[in-house]
């Protein structure tokens, strides 16, 4: 139990007051985001709340690693509006369970360490992105909604609103310059609370978004049948859910083990995640995955262990039962400029001092993934796109590796010394390589400095090989390693050819 709860592994060092000081700052952060993302989405304001209690809480007991902040993130939610729309709240109940339950067997199934795959071009791309879409989130809180109609501040609101945003913003980069004792965006958030509050100041508030009083998240069953009709409407929505929600996640435990410079379990997470949705589909929650946004505040309030996410999930359920008539009169500038602040945080500046240096395709794969992560809101899609470009920009690279250095021994055999992986694209290459009509009649093909890796790669051995028989010569593979043997002989049905043994492998010569 020691080993499993960082927050009582006494081993580890932590400082209570900035874990609660931390705590109380996300929860500030995350509770009009939550209610944002609610009403975007058509659901009540308390399923926001509930969501990001029962994310936040299950999550930093049982998630990853210290630091992740888990709530109602706008990732999750936005795949769901459609379900909403359709089918109403109960099935989104029912995707949102089913999606936990996803996530749980991922985890299951150790399949978070592929996360490794996604390259650091593809993180720049998804990490500015999600920057640029965390800013221009703030900006909807400059527009007020009167009869139905959208527009923005203008006179003396637009100068309030901008003159206390620009108050916090300058208190948060100020105030670390003369003392680090209390987190520079709750100190914000409270000074400006008390400006806006002592000098009566109208500006928008938490309580003209939504109202944020109510109980305990209830227990229910999501009203909807159990049966195979059902779980093709919810399923679809219910894998993108899962597959958003473990991308942002794993992507931001990434990120968060870079700040740290330690290392989180995304396995762990996955579970974790798993669970607190499954919680959410049978509470009243609507769902959620790791807050990027969320989780810099944590960690520039000096955060490094579960205690603070704890406190900010129960802070949350405290508001909801007894704090809503304070946090409604917050003024959402002061809220505003935090998250100013994190988006500024967040983006990878050192992505642009290294723009010249990086290569073509990584910067195109950068600027993919930030465009699609800024317009769609798909950071799954995003992502999924930068690894497909990023892995066929490598194939193609490595296909124009294929060298083949040949001479002939003093017994008349031509032998191919093979410099580069054989796989589905270089498989051109290496047939171009061979001059089948004017070679000796024993040809030597080794692959000391190579690898078959597919069955492309199979095939054009085979095809080689069928090219010199039908030209009455003889072809040996030579200094195959243990795998790519394993290959060949599974595909021995469809190849037959001649392997030249080197006296390492301690095996016989097959004729």
């Amino acid at each position: 139990m020691k080993a499993a709860l960082n927050l009582f592994n006494f081993s580890q060092k932590i400082n209570y007051r900035t874990e609660i000081l931390a705590g109380l700052t996300v929860a500030m952060t995350m509770i009009p985001e939550s209610l944002s993302f609610a009403i975007l989405a058509g659901f009540p304001p308390l399923v926001g709340l509930y969501g990001a209690f029962i994310m936040g809480l299950v999550t930093a007991i049982f998630g990853g690693r210290p630091g992740l902040i888990s709530g109602g993130a706008g990732a999750t939610v936005i795949v769901l509006i459609a379900l909403m729309k359709s089918h109403g709240l109960e099935y989104v109940f029912g995707a949102i369970a089913l999606a936990g339950i996803i996530q749980i067997f991922v985890g299951l199934l150790k399949l978070g360490k592929f996360i490794r795959l996604v390259p650091q071009p593809v993180m720049f791309g998804f990490v500015n992105g999600l920057a640029i879409v965390i800013f221009m989130s703030q900006l909807e809180q400059f527009k007020i909604t009167t009869n139905g109609q959208t527009e923005w501040l203008s006179g003396t609101p637009f100068l309030i609103m901008a003159g206390l945003v620009a108050l916090t913003i300058g208190i948060v980069i100020l105030l670390p310059k003369f003392t680090k004792k209390i987190p520079a965006s709750l100190a914000a958030i409270m000074i400006v609370f008390a400006i806006v509050m002592i000098f009566g100041i109208e500006t928008k508030k938490v309580e003209d978004i939504a109202s944020v009083s109510g109980s305990l998240p209830p227990f229910h069953i999501p009203n909807i049948p159990f049966d195979l009709e059902t779980l093709k409407v919810i399923f679809p929505y219910a894998l993108i859910m899962a597959a958003v929600g473990l991308t942002e996640g794993l992507l931001t435990l990434n990120l968060v083990d870079e700040i740290t410079g330690t290392k989180g379990n995304s396995n762990r997470e996955c579970i974790a995640q798993g669970g607190a949705n499954i919680m959410n589909g049978f509470f009243y929650g609507m769902g959620g995955c790791p807050m990027i946004a969320q989780t810099l505040v944590n960690l520039s309030a000096g955060s490094r262990a579960r205690l603070s996410g704890i406190v900010a999930a129960l802070t949350i359920l405290l508001i909801i039962l007894v704090g809503a008539p304070v946090i409604g009169k917050l003024p959402m500038a002061a809220l505003t400029g935090v998250m100013i602040m994190v988006a500024i945080g967040t983006f990878e500046w050192a992505s642009l001092r290294i723009f010249k240096r990086m290569p073509k395709s990584d910067i195109f794969v950068m600027i993919v993934v930030t465009l699609i992560t800024i317009f769609l809101h798909n950071l799954a899609l995003a992502v999924l796109i930068g690894v497909i470009i990023s892995a066929l920009v490598f194939a193609w690279d490595n296909a124009k590796r294929i060298r083949a250095r040949k001479h002939t021994d003093e017994n008349g055999v031509k032998h191919y010394e093979i410099y580069g992986p054989l796989f589905f694209g270089s498989v051109t290459g290496f047939a171009e390589k061979f001059d089948v009509a004017n070679d000796p009649q024993e040809i030597i093909i080794d692959f000391a400095e190579s690898r078959v890796v597919d069955m492309s790669a199979i095939e054009a051995l085979n095809a080689i090989t069928s090219r010199y028989h039908k030209a009455g010569k003889t072809v040996r593979l030579q200094h195959l390693s243990p795998d790519c043997r394993t290959l060949l002989k599974n595909a021995e049905a469809i190849i037959e050819v001649n392997i030249l043994e080197d006296p390492m492998y301690l095996v016989t010569e097959k004729t």
